[in-house]
């Protein structure tokens, strides 16, 4: 009776407009010779995006680790513009395109200049790279500060002039992915950027970096741990940037700072700095 069923199964499905007739199967180790699990597989849909193929964690601690920092040599103009300038992801630049933004936009970089990656950021379809500092100029309290002496009273010493002359006059790239944004390495996001940008004749900034670290330090960004006296420059390249941060101050009015990595109930680490310096490293499972 079985046999007979999935027989007649099987032909109705080979009738049906809805079931492509590659679908069918014979597999001698199944009951009937009729396939399900076969049947099952090649009616998904194969151009939706697998979990383990979008970005992971891990590969982000990297990307920004290995990439930001870096140098490069700009292959072509490179605009400005508050808006950044957009690129499709493995395809050639649009030419015309370039042109009317370095018009409009004006250029923050030259063929052949050096220029340095100085953010790397992630959006669900696209990963967003400033360059020299990008475009926008930042808020920097100490040039908007006037000390006084009491109500009424004038300034008794005006703020100097502010002093970042080259602010704001960097650029941002978009990599569009034109969907999830896939898991890569340091070197596929470079070449992602090979339109625009050429690392190839620049020695690696963050190699040359980690180079100079302790042997622990070294071991500790190699592991993706935080290790006692290391500085939040080397955290960061260890672990990447905090989920949160808190500050407090003791009974003796020592002030610490802690940086939480992950949410609970996950594996979360506490890692807690007086000054620049890690002073304590605390894991919770």
């Amino acid at each position: 009776m079985d046999v007979r069923f999935a027989l007649a199964l099987a032909a109705a499905l080979a009738l049906s407009p809805q079931i492509p007739s590659r679908s069918l199967s014979r597999d001698a180790s199944t009951r009937g010779g009729f396939s399900a699990g076969i049947l099952l597989a090649d009616t998904e849909d194969k151009d939706a995006p697998q979990p383990d193929t979008q970005l992971q964690p891990v590969s982000r601690l990297l990307l920004v680790r290995d990439v930001s920092g870096e140098f490069a040599k700009a292959v072509t103009g490179i605009p400005g513009g508050k808006k950044g300038f957009r690129v499709a992801a493995g395809k050639p630049i649009n030419a015309q395109t370039l042109r009317d933004a370095l018009r409009l936009q004006g250029q923050a970089a030259g063929p052949g200049d050096t220029v340095q990656i100085t953010n790397v950021d992630f959006r669900a379809h696209e990963i967003v790279v400033d360059i020299n500092g990008g475009p926008r100029k930042h808020f920097h309290l100490r040039d908007h500060l006037q000390v006084g002496a009491g109500a009424g009273s004038g300034p008794i010493d005006a703020p100097p002039a502010p002093t970042h002359p080259n602010e704001g006059l960097g650029a941002t790239l978009i990599l569009d992915y034109h969907g999830p944004v896939p898991d890569m390495s340091p070197d596929q996001l470079k070449h992602d950027l090979s339109a625009m940008l050429d690392f190839s004749k620049e020695h690696s900034a963050s190699k040359s970096w980690i180079d100079t670290l302790p042997p622990q330090f070294q071991q500790g960004i190699k592991d993706h741990h935080a290790v006692l006296g290391m500085d939040r420059e080397t955290v960061i390249a260890a672990m990447g940037r905090p989920d949160k941060k808190v500050r407090e101050r003791s009974d003796t009015g020592v002030e610490t700072e802690d940086w939480i990595f992950g949410t609970p109930p996950e594996k979360t680490t506490f890692v807690t700095f007086v000054g620049d310096t890690v002073i304590r490293i605390q894991e919770f499972n």
